[in-house]
C-alpha cells in the first residue's frame, strides 16, 4: 500500500509540539532531521537537542487531506509553516536496499546484509541490516574502528563498546574471538538493535547490553567508544576506569581538528599511537599505562 509523506520545517521550540499534533492526527511515524544547514553531532549523555530549524517528516496512510491538516496545524502552533507532501510508491524496499549494499571488507572481517554469503572460507562475516541505530560500517568513524579491531588479537578478551549504536563493534569483537562484550548506550533503540543484531550473529550468550548507569563493575581489555569529541572528553574519567592497565582504548567519531583536545583529556593515563584518518575523521588508539 502506498504511503503519504508530509514534510515541514519549524523552529526547534515547536518541533516536539508539532510532532505530538501529527501523531494525534494519525501519523504512523514522525522523524526529525536538520532543516537549515546546521551541523549537530552526537550530544552529551542525557541530552537530546534538536536543530534550530528542524525538519519534520510524517508518514500517513492514504486519504489524508493535507490542506486541511496544514491549516489545523497552523492554528494549533500559531504560525503558518511551509509544507510539502508526496505519495511514496510502494516498493520492495528490502530487496532494493540489498541490491545496493554489498559486503564491506575490513581485512578478514566482512560486514554484509542478511541473505548474502562470503566466498572466502577464512573470512569472518558479520550480518548487519539497516535499522534503528547508528553503525553499519559505511561511515568512516565506524570503518576506522573495524579496520583496527580486525587486526587485533581479541581471543578470550573482554571488550566494552561504550555508545554501541547498532552493536557492530561489540559483535565484531565477539565474532573475532572475544570472550565477552558489554554494549552500552543511552538510547533504548540502540540496545534493541544491538540485541537483535547479536541474535542474527549468534553471539547473544556472550553479550551484555545495558544503559550506562547499569554497567557492571568490570574492566575491559579493549574499550571502544565511537561517539564524537565533546562526549569523549567528558567521559574521560569513565572510559579510563573501564580500561584495565595495559588494555587498549579506541576513541572514534573525532574530526581531525579535534585530535589534540581529545588526546589531552586522556594523556595522563594513556600512550597513543599515531591517529588513523579517513575523509576528515580520526580514530585514536592508546594503551593505558601500567
Amino acid at each position: 500500500m502506498p504511503w503519504q509523506e508530509f514534510c515541514l520545517v519549524l523552529p526547534r521550540e515547536l518541533a516536539v509540539t508539532a510532532c505530538e499534533f501529527l501523531e494525534a492526527k494519525g501519523a504512523q511515524a514522525v522523524t526529525f532531521s536538520e532543516g537549515g544547514g546546521e551541523e549537530l553531532f552526537e550530544p552529551p549523555p542525557g541530552e537530546a537537542p534538536l536543530w534550530l530549524e528542524t525538519r519534520l517528516t510524517a508518514l500517513f496512510d492514504q486519504g489524508v487531506e493535507f490542506e486541511a491538516l496544514a491549516a489545523d496545524l497552523a492554528d494549533y502552533l500559531g504560525i503558518q509553516p511551509t509544507w510539502e507532501s508526496k505519495v511514496l510508491t510502494d516498493q520492495p524496499w528490502e530487496r532494493i536496499w540489498l541490491e545496493h549494499f554489498r559486503p564491506m571488507r575490513f581485512n578478514r572481517l566482512y560486514v554484509c546484509p542478511s541473505g548474502q554469503s562470503l566466498s572466502d572460507p577464512e573470512s569472518v562475516g558479520l550480518i548487519l541490516d539497516p535499522g534503528l541505530a547508528f553503525g553499519t560500517g559505511t561511515h568512516p568513524t565506524t570503518a576506522l574502528c573495524l579496520k583496527w579491531l580486525s587486526n587485533q588479537n581479541v581471543s578470550a578478551k573482554t571488550v566494552i563498546d561504550y555508545g554501541c549504536g547498532s552493536g557492530i563493534l561489540a559483535i565484531a569483537a565477539l565474532l573475532l574471538g572475544a570472550k565477552q562484550a558489554i554494549a552500552c548506550d543511552i538510547d533504548p533503540q540502540a540496545l534493541m538493535a544491538t540485541r537483535e543484531n547479536a541474535r542474527k550473529n549468534q553471539v547473544t550468550e556472550r553479550l551484555t547490553c545495558c544503559y550506562p548507569e547499569a554497567m557492571p563493575a568490570i574492566v575491559g581489555d579493549f574499550v571502544l567508544a565511537n561517539i564524537v569529541a565533546d562526549p569523549l572528553i567528558a567521559l574521560a574519567p569513565t572510559l579510563t576506569a573501564f580500561t584495565r592497565p595495559g588494555g587498549w582504548l579506541v576513541l572514534s567519531g573525532i574530526l581531525e581538528s579535534q585530535i589534540q583536545s581529545v588526546e589531552q583529556a586522556y594523556a595522563k593515563e594513556f600512550d597513543f599511537q599515531s591517529p588513523m584518518r579517513e575523509d576528515g575523521w580520526a580514530c585514536l588508539t592508546g594503551v593505558r599505562r601500567v
